[in-house]
């Protein structure tokens, strides 16, 4: 795996764990010897996790759309920053770009991105490995979500464990690269399984 996609938050959040977590997530994913691929803000979750990258050595891809690139306030000291037209072309660039994924907390557009990838695994689309750090429990009214879903028979429990947890960034970067989906798998459901 050479690089990794995170998504997260443009803002910082309330707990300092969360930028704090983010920083060491960037750091672990460089020290690991992968890049990182991000939505290339300087700003929040998004800045720490790639200050945390560059003060490690590790090699930084930002993927902003040119709309963005104020509101986001791109970072200014990437070793790459991709400007794109759009949401759409941001995503399919990081996509293309990562060989796995992880979410770090964040709003909607986090949410967005994570289930995105995560539902093109479930469709075979790809088989790159999905991960969530969750921070202080941040994911956890999620996590419950997703284990209701399955109790109502809406979401087969394969599916749902496509979705890596953990709330410790070496952990379940280490989880994230050991991880491997068979080739031509569609997890679709137990009876195609």
């Amino acid at each position: 795996m050479r690089r990794i996609c995170v998504f997260a938050g443009s803002r910082a959040g309330n707990p300092p764990a969360l930028r704090q977590r983010a920083a060491e997530l960037g750091r672990c994913i460089a020290e690991a010897g992968h890049g990182l691929v991000y939505g290339g803000g300087g700003t929040g979750l998004m800045g720490a996790l790639a200050d945390g990258a560059l003060a490690a050595g590790g090699h930084v891809t930002g993927v902003i759309p040119g709309a963005l690139v104020r509101r986001e306030v791109a970072h200014r000291d990437l070793s790459e920053l991709r400007v794109v037209d759009s949401m759409h072309q941001r995503k399919a660039l990081m996509s293309e770009l990562a060989g796995g994924f992880i979410a770090l907390p964040g709003g909607l557009g986090t949410l967005e991105e994570l289930f995105e990838v995560l539902t093109w695994t479930q469709l075979g689309l790809h088989r790159k490995p999905c991960g969530l750090l969750n921070v202080e429990g941040y994911y956890d009214a999620l996590i419950a979500f997703l284990d209701h879903a399955v109790a109502q028979g809406l979401l087969d429990q394969g599916n749902r464990q496509l979705l890596l947890v953990d709330d410790r960034p070496a952990c379940l970067l280490e989880t994230l690269t050991r991880t491997s989906l068979p080739p031509g798998h569609r997890w679709i459901g137990p009876s195609q399984a």
